[in-house]
């Protein structure tokens, strides 16, 4: 792929969305820390920054080998980390398809910021990354998630029962799925 996903900066409204790195640890970490904000994700609450290195480090590969692109969300000028969005599994080889995912503050909530970033988000998988599918997996019982794919013409495909497991458990996971215009 000609794009550089690990130097790729978004401009998007009020917000820049910047690929992880390894200033960004202490965001993260209390990004993560908060179990609302961990709840329905592979991940338990954040424990130390130690482990906010870690989750970039992750990002920082899946970049630096085209895999995916996870971003930071700040508002434009302000230092703040207030969530993350991106793609944590890009392919290519025999398919042109994404996963994307993303998580805010919980102070952000509810307030239409990933309303405003997401439209640029798919934009640029579809036309940049030229996919010609994004998909999306939900934990069951997120509904705040569900909403908001549904709202940017994400499609409920299925359920995968016990599709995944972590904080020791099997969860079920919710497909949803966009194909390009």
């Amino acid at each position: 792929m000609s794009l550089e996903l690990a130097s790729c900066v978004l401009e998007v409204g009020e917000y820049t969305l910047a690929p992880l790195q390894r200033d960004d640890a202490d965001g993260l970490f209390e990004l993560f820390r908060d179990p609302l904000v961990a709840e329905y994700m592979d991940i338990a609450p954040l424990e130390s920054v130690a482990e906010a290195h870690e989750i970039i480090d992750w990002g920082t590969e899946l970049a630096a080998g085209d895999g995916g692109v996870r971003w930071t969300i700040r508002r434009a000028g302000a230092p703040d980390l207030i969530g993350t969005v991106g793609f944590n599994n890009l392919i290519f080889d025999r398919a042109r398809r994404g996963e994307v995912a993303y998580d805010l503050r919980r102070a952000e909530w509810g307030r239409g910021v990933m309303s405003q970033i997401l439209p640029h988000v798919l934009s640029f998988g579809f036309n940049d990354l030229s996919l010609r599918r994004i998909e999306a997996m939900v934990t069951l019982g997120n509904a705040r998630s569900c909403a908001l794919l549904e709202r940017h013409r994400f499609s409920l495909e299925g359920t995968l029962r016990d599709h995944a497991h972590w904080k020791g458990r099997y969860w079920d996971q919710l497909v949803y799925g966009r194909l390009a215009d």
